[in-house]
């Protein structure tokens, strides 16, 4: 099916169907990618002590990954108006929420610095494992994924300009951000969690296979600076990368992919029923960079 030559800008979305981020985020890998983020973001003490202590993370487990997964979806393939609706609601939660840092200081949720690290601890999460996982990405559409992840950025309260917008300033950030880093009592707390979430009922049965699989590979998709702060074992290198591209193969097989909810339709099904089928997430799709530079270079 072609594009429709008349489409209402708002419809197309914060990034639209010709994004390198519109193809990605509808990858199965983003699972392990968001859980790896959550690995990631733990190591900073602030921002692990934010989420411990305004969190309900043990009493609802799926509750905050359901909730990143919604505003991501939300973001990446909702309207322009949804999507800004989106980032509102967060920073009305976020300013109304403090913490206390390990000096008994208290700090505001919405810290920039904060905010920045949440927000590349997922972009960097997401992109990296959807290369990892085998989704067909050059080095020149994982600069625009960053330059295009400014907007997502700028939703939750963030200047655009002083967000990583490329491959080589998000690893200088990274840099920067690491002297801060380190394990804590309350990373440990996350890390339990993440790989045995106190599910009840018949989810309970699933956490044995959950645990070594989703858990224990989304956390040895880490950097290797992030797994030796937290001092644990993760699984070899070419294990993980043939484990998460087996993982990925097989949901891309299931007819509609793999569904966190019954309930909820999938944001990427939504556009495309909003669109039509043009628009499509693929790794076909992906802009063709050969011929042109990126955009504002």
């Amino acid at each position: 099916m072609s594009r429709p030559a008349l489409i209402d800008a708002d419809d197309l979305g914060l990034f639209g169907p010709d994004s390198v981020t519109w193809q990605v985020h509808a990858d199965p890998s983003m699972w392990f990618g968001g859980i790896r983020s959550l690995y990631l973001q733990a190591l900073h003490p602030r921002a692990v002590a934010g989420v411990v202590q305004n969190s309900d993370f043990q009493a609802d487990p799926l509750g905050r990954l359901v909730r990143t997964a919604d505003f991501v979806g939300i973001t990446t393939y909702g309207t322009v108006e949804q999507a800004e609706q989106a980032g509102a609601r967060v920073r009305r939660v976020h300013r109304s929420l403090r913490a206390r840092d390990e000096n008994g200081r208290n700090f505001r949720i919405d810290d920039p610095e904060l905010l920045l690290w949440v927000h590349c601890a997922e972009a960097s999460s997401f992109l990296s494992v959807a290369r990892r996982a085998g989704f067909p990405l050059t080095k020149e559409h994982a600069d625009l994924y960053f330059r295009e992840q400014r907007a997502a950025a700028a939703l939750v309260g963030l200047d655009p300009e002083e967000v990583p917008g490329s491959v080589s300033e998000m690893s200088t950030y990274l840099k920067r951000v690491y002297p801060l880093l380190r394990r804590s009592d309350d990373a440990d707390l996350i890390y339990d969690f993440l790989h045995r979430p106190p599910v009840q009922g018949l989810l309970a049965m699933g956490v044995r296979l959950y645990e070594p699989t989703i858990g224990h590979l989304s956390y040895s998709l880490l950097p290797g600076w992030a797994r030796r702060l937290y001092r644990r074992r993760a699984y070899p290198d070419s294990m993980t990368t043939f484990a998460v591209r087996a993982f990925r193969k097989a949901a891309l097989a299931v007819p509609g992919g793999f569904k966190l909810s019954r309930t909820r339709e999938p944001a990427p099904v939504a556009a495309i029923r909003r669109l039509g089928e043009w628009a499509a997430p693929s790794p076909t799709r992906l802009p063709d960079l050969s011929r042109r530079g990126l955009p504002g270079t």
